[in-house]
């Protein structure tokens, strides 16, 4: 975003020189009250800066689409930094504390590469591949909706008695939704759940 009192000057600049201006005048005043600003400066000087190719990007919680700044390391893409975008309309900058810790959820070393699973009655967990797992959901999610498939169900029909109406639906499966679920991830899902009869969906950010 730029005017023409200055071209090329974007509201990420902007906000960079200001908070370098602002950072200068806190300095001068703390040493026009007689204070050593001299250890200041050097830890300052010492802070160790990201730099590194910045991409723009959207947070991958809820759905309000908060824009992000991801850096990356140029040599082997490694992400370095994750903050917010200052040029974005829609958060100009600011993240909720879920968006702010983005980064501690692309880039932990405690986070589980392999699929967790324990078998029904087993006290221990196993280590699985996702291909395995998703197999297993897919089998598991088929056998469950043709046990338990209406094709048509009885309803009221307004008069005190009952209808039988054409539902295609199961009631046995449920779906819940995750807060890191984007727009896009929702839309595909619904419809998927939909498609497959399932009733009875909600999403964890609504609740």
């Amino acid at each position: 975003m730029s005017d023409s009192s200055s071209p090329g000057l974007t509201r990420r600049t902007f906000l960079k020189l200001s908070a370098g201006v602002a950072g200068g005048a806190v300095l001068a005043d703390l040493k026009a009250l007689g204070l050593d600003t001299r250890e200041i400066r050097a830890r300052a000087l010492a802070a160790p800066l990201k730099q590194g190719k910045e991409t723009p990007s959207i947070c991958p919680y809820c759905a309000v689409g908060c824009g992000q700044i991801v850096t990356v390391e140029a040599a082997n893409g490694q992400i370095i930094d994750i903050q917010g975008n200052a040029d974005s309309p829609i958060n100009q900058g600011t993240l909720c504390p879920k968006g702010a810790a983005t980064f501690q959820l692309d880039v932990n070393p405690l986070r589980w590469t392999t699929v967790k699973y324990r078998a029904p009655g087993s006290d221990h967990w196993e280590d699985q591949t996702l291909d395995w797992a998703m197999d297993r959901i897919a089998s598991l999610v088929k056998q469950t909706r043709d046990a338990h498939f209406n094709e048509n169900q009885d309803m009221p029909d307004g008069k005190g008695g009952t209808v039988s109406k054409r539902v295609m639906n199961t009631y046995a499966i449920a779906s819940l939704g995750g807060a890191t679920m984007d727009n896009e991830w929702n839309y595909i899902h619904q419809k998927l759940m939909h498609g497959l009869g399932v009733v009875y969906l909600e999403n964890q950010a609504r609740i």
